[in-house]
Order: structure tokens, then C-alpha cells, then sequence
């Protein structure tokens, strides 16, 4: 196909699909997701050809790992202020000056002021690992639509481990999914002692829902990382991060086996978006109201990290 008729069937094909929309906590309306790239996910994961090249080329590791060495060249670093223009973001919440960064990646990853992200205080709370749109299920067990009406998570085959997953078949899940415009460092969601990261190896596909109302089950084939995060009153939380197409590296920066703050920084993926999953053991927590009725209609909250997601019980 020639490549402007491949350009417009992509663009046709981007403005004829279900925009994707979540609910703003700050301001408590539904909005509709600027989605970085949308043309080609929906190109990608919407047509015959498109599910050619991904089988082929997108969802392999070295695709990724290529498109992340590219974010990482000093010339990559004339794509940061047209990216920070188109997408309005804050640098006043930034630790460094927008001009400081020395390639695409190095901005990608960037570091807040303290002050940016307070953490909810409240002994019980539990917050929000991450800047993303959150979904949130009581009962793992229970769900009945992920992004689509219908679709199960399989919380065995995504822990891969099945002794482990018995413990928490009936857990409490929070599921956070990062944007390429969002803060992309993660967090813990409680104190506790965490145990080393266990890489649980896969494909790189996207984490958006254009790609997963198809196939949710890219959640328990991707790439992902898995700590133990042994608390004093919630519990062993099984906190993940998965990867996606596009980024670069999941990177670890805590100290294993130490004990950490509510909020204390965990870690930070690369460039593209991503998510990270919490598992909770059986009636440890309980998750706040406006997270349980957006993710009931099967729209995703968009809240910051360090609000208060939950309390323990």
C-alpha cells in the first residue's frame, strides 16, 4: 500500500472508533483521553494488516528495546517542548527546568517536587501508586468487565505463580494505567518491607484500551515485574508493573528487603505507557467511593499519586 493511502486509511480509521473516556476526579466530569499515537494503535490493533505487523514486529522485545535507545539520543530531545505544548503539561510540578533534559527519555522519567504529590495521611490509607486513569475491583473473583462487558481477568495465569494465586483469587485488585503524558514514576501504596522485584518474562503489546477491549489477556502475557510488599496491617500486597510496547525498561530504584514509606518512590518505566497492578489479600481493604463507582460503569478514574485510593479494614 502506498504510504499516503496507508496514512489516510489510519486516520479514517482513528475518527470512526469508540473514543476512550474516563472520569476526572478533580473535577468529577467524563472526559476524553488524548490518546498519544491513537491513529496507529487503532491502525494496529483495528484492522487485518495492522494485526499482521504487530504479531510480526510491535509486540517483540527488540522493537521496544530499539524505540527506547531512540529516546535515549541527545536529537531526541527536540521532541520535548512540542510534546509539553501539545499536551499542556505542568512544568511548574517538575524538579527540573523543561530545557534541563538531555534526551526524550531523560524527560520521560523526570523527577517532581516533593511538594507536587502529597501523600494522604490517614494511618489506614492506601494511595494510588501512580498518575493514571485507576480501575478497581473488590473481588477478583467476581469481575465481569475489564474496558468491555464480558471480559474476565485471570488473576492465576497473571501471578504465574499458583500458589501464590490461591491466596488471592478473591483479592482486591487496583489496576493504573499511565499515559505517555503522565508522570511515569511508580510508587508504594503502603509501608512495609518489600521483597527483591521477579521479572516474569513475555511480549510488549500495548496497555491502552484500544488494544485490551480486545484481548485482555496481554495483562498475563507481558513482561512484568512482581514484588511482595509485606505490610503490618494490610497484609502481603503483590504489587506489579507490566510493560507495554514502546517502553524501553521497567527500572527498580528502591532498596529490597528495607522497609519504606507510604508514597516512597518504587521505581519508573521508560518511554511508553504502561501500568502497574496491586493485589490485595481477601477483605484487607476497602476502596473509596468514586473509584468503585466509575470502575462499576466500567470507566477508569483519573486521580494522582498519593490520593487516597482505599483504607484498610
Amino acid at each position: 500500500m502506498h504510504e499516503n493511502a496507508l496514512s489516510r486509511q489510519i486516520m479514517t480509521i482513528s475518527k470512526s472508533r469508540e473514543p476512550i473516556q474516563f472520569v476526572n476526579r478533580y473535577t468529577g466530569l467524563v472526559e476524553t483521553e488524548a490518546v498519544y499515537g491513537e491513529a496507529y494503535l487503532r491502525w494496529a490493533y483495528e484492522t487485518r494488516l495492522g494485526a499482521f505487523s504487530r504479531w510480526a514486529l510491535l509486540k517483540r522485545p527488540f522493537f521496544s528495546k530499539w524505540y527506547g535507545w531512540r529516546m535515549n539520543q541527545a536529537k531526541s530531545r527536540k521532541r520535548v517542548a512540542p510534546f509539553i505544548e501539545k499536551y499542556g503539561l505542568d512544568a511548574a510540578e517538575w524538579a527540573d527546568a523543561p530545557e534541563s533534559y538531555e534526551s526524550f527519555n531523560s524527560f520521560f522519567i523526570r523527577a517532581l517536587k516533593p511538594e507536587a504529590r502529597p501523600i494522604a495521611p490517614n494511618d489506614g490509607a492506601i494511595v494510588f501508586p501512580a498518575d493514571g486513569r485507576h480501575l478497581a475491583f473488590p473481588d477478583a473473583s467476581k469481575i465481569s468487565q475489564v474496558f468491555v462487558k464480558g471480559q474476565r481477568f485471570d488473576i492465576k495465569a497473571f501471578v504465574n505463580d499458583a500458589a501464590l494465586a490461591k491466596n488471592y483469587e478473591a483479592g482486591s485488585l487496583l489496576l493504573s494505567r499511565l499515559c505517555p503524558v503522565d508522570y511515569h514514576r511508580f510508587h508504594f501504596p503502603a509501608a512495609g518491607v518489600p521483597s527483591p522485584a521477579r521479572m516474569i518474562e513475555g511480549p510488549l503489546s500495548s496497555v491502552n484500551p484500544i488494544a485490551l477491549r480486545k484481548h485482555l489477556s496481554i495483562f498475563w502475557e507481558n513482561k512484568r515485574a512482581l514484588t511482595i510488599l509485606d505490610t503490618p496491617n494490610l497484609g502481603r500486597i503483590l504489587c506489579f508493573e507490566i510493560g507495554a510496547t514502546c517502553v524501553g525498561s521497567i527500572t527498580q530504584s528502591y532498596t529490597p528487603n528495607a522497609r519504606v514509606e507510604k508514597g516512597a518512590e518504587k521505581g519508573y518505566f521508560r518511554f511508553g505507557g504502561s501500568s502497574t497492578l496491586l493485589v490485595f489479600e481477601p477483605g484487607r481493604i476497602t476502596f473509596e467511593a468514586d473509584l468503585l463507582q466509575a470502575s462499576a460503569k466500567g470507566l477508569e478514574l483519573y486521580a494522582k499519586m498519593g490520593d487516597q485510593a482505599g483504607r484498610g479494614v
